[in-house]
C-alpha cells in the first residue's frame, strides 16, 4: 500500500516471506540447478544495485524509494565468488547484469572483469537505461562484456520526459551508438508500451531499430511496481502489439527453435532482421525458464514473482563454506514453482519492485 503525506510517497516494500524447508529426497545427484518439473537452470540474473538514476513511471514514484544500505549489499568480493560459485560449481553459462541501474554500481568493470576471466567463462550481458552507457561502453568491452539491453520506450523527448519524470533522451540516443560502436552487439532495445500514452508508436520505435542494426524486443507491462498501479485491463497484450506491427510490417515466425528464449520472434518483411514480443503475462515461458535470480543484498530467487528467498549473504558473512552455499542454491532451485501462477486465484504480486530483484 503506498501513503502520500506532503508530496512524499511512502511505500511498503514488504519482507519477502522466509524460506520453507525443502524435501529433496526426490532430487537427483547432480551438481546443476534442476527442479521438479525438469527445468535446469543456466541462465544467472544478478540485481547489483536497487538504485536508479531514472523515475519511469511505470517502476517507481518520482521521488524514488527506500534504497538498500551499503551495508546490507554483497560487496565486490561476496558478488565476485558467488556468481563464481554459479560458474565453476552449478552450471551457469550465462550471466545477465541487471539493477536497478546497474552502471551506478562502481565496482562495476572489476566485477565484469572477474567473471570475464573466470574458466570457462559465460557469455555476459548487461540491462541498461542506457544513460551512462556513452561514457563507459568501451570500458565495458574491454573489460570482457559481450552485449547490452537498452530500455527505450519512446523516441519522443517529451513523452520519455513524461515517462521517465527525467530530460535525459539524448544520453540514452548516445548509449545505443556507443554500444554499437564498441562491440556490444546485438544491441538489443527493450521496450514496454503503455496504453495511450506510447502504444502508437510501436511502427516508429521498429522502423527506428531496423535502420540502425539493432534487434527490438517488446516486453509487456508487469505488475512489478511497487505502487501496486498495475491493471490487467489496462496492459498492452503481445497480441495487440503484433496487431499494431502488422499494420506496416509484414511479420512470419522465426523458424529457430526458441529454447529457454523469453521472446517469441518474428522476421520482418521476409528478413533477415527480427522483432521480439515478450508476453510473460498472456504468453507466459515458464515451462522452458532456465533463470536463476541474484539479489543486490544476496537473497536468491527462484523466480521473477517468488514469493519466497534463501539468504545467502548472512550465511557467507557467518563463515560459510562454497559446498553450504551451492547446497542452499541447488534447495532453492529444486523448490521452483511450476509458474509465476498470474492466472491463479489468490496470485499475489512480489513484495519487492522490479528495482529490487533486476530484471
Amino acid at each position: 500500500m503506498a501513503v502520500t503525506l506532503s508530496g512524499v510517497t511512502s511505500v511498503d516494500l514488504g519482507i519477502p516471506v522466509a524460506r520453507r524447508t525443502i524435501d529433496t529426497s526426490a532430487r537427483p545427484d547432480t551438481p546443476y540447478l534442476v527442479d521438479r518439473f525438469g527445468r535446469i537452470a543456466t541462465d544467472l540474473r544478478v540485481s547489483l544495485i536497487d538504485k536508479c538514476n531514472l523515475r519511469c513511471t511505470y517502476c517507481m514514484p518520482a521521488e524514488g524509494l527506500p534504497w538498500m544500505k551499503r551495508s546490507e549489499m554483497l560487496d565486490t568480493g561476496e558478488m565476485i565468488r558467488l556468481i563464481e560459485l554459479a560458474v565453476r560449481e552449478l552450471g551457469v553459462t550465462n550471466v545477465r547484469f541487471t539493477g536497478g541501474e546497474p552502471l551506478l554500481r562502481q565496482d562495476l568493470v572489476d566485477i565484469i572483469t572477474a567473471t570475464s576471466e573466470l574458466p570457462q567463462a559465460p557469455k555476459t550481458s548487461l540491462t541498461t537505461n542506457g544513460i551512462n552507457l556513452g561514457r563507459f561502453a568501451e570500458q565495458l568491452a574491454t573489460a570482457g562484456l559481450d552485449r547490452v539491453n537498452i530500455s527505450l520506450d519512446t523516441l519522443d523527448r517529451e513523452t520519455f520526459h513524461r515517462l521517465t519524470r527525467r530530460d535525459r533522451f539524448d544520453d540514452v540516443l548516445d548509449g545505443l551508438r556507443a554500444a554499437k560502436d564498441s562491440g556490444l552487439e546485438p544491441v538489443k532495445v527493450n521496450a514496454v508500451l503503455l496504453r495511450n500514452t506510447n502504444d502508437h508508436e510501436a511502427c516508429d520505435l521498429l522502423r527506428f531499430c531496423l535502420e540502425r542494426g539493432y534487434q527490438l524486443r517488446f516486453i509487456e507491462q508487469m505488475p512489478l511496481d511497487p505502487q501496486h498501479g498495475w491493471d490487467r485491463e489496462e496492459m498492452i497484450t503481445a497480441d495487440e502489439i503484433l496487431r499494431m506491427l502488422g499494420e506496416e510490417f509484414t511479420l512470419t515466425p522465426y523458424s529457430a527453435e526458441r529454447g529457454s528464449a523469453p521472446a517469441e520472434r518474428w522476421l520482418v518483411d521476409g528478413g533477415p532482421a527480427t522483432v521480439g514480443v515478450i508476453g510473460s503475462v498472456t504468453r507466459p515461458f515458464c515451462a522452458t525458464c532456465d533463470r536463476t535470480r541474484l539479489t543486490a543484498d544476496g537473497q536468491l530467487r527462484s523466480c521473477l514473482f517468488s514469493q519466497t528467498e534463501t539468504d545467502l549473504r548472512d550465511p557467507m558473512r557467518e563463515g560459510a563454506d562454497n559446498e553450504e552455499l551451492a547446497r542452499l542454491w541447488r534447495e532453492t532451485m529444486w523448490a521452483k514453482a511450476a509458474g509465476h501462477g498470474m492466472d491463479e486465484e489468490g496470485f499475489a504480486q512480489p513484495s519487492r519492485p522490479m528495482s529490487s530483484i533486476g530484471g
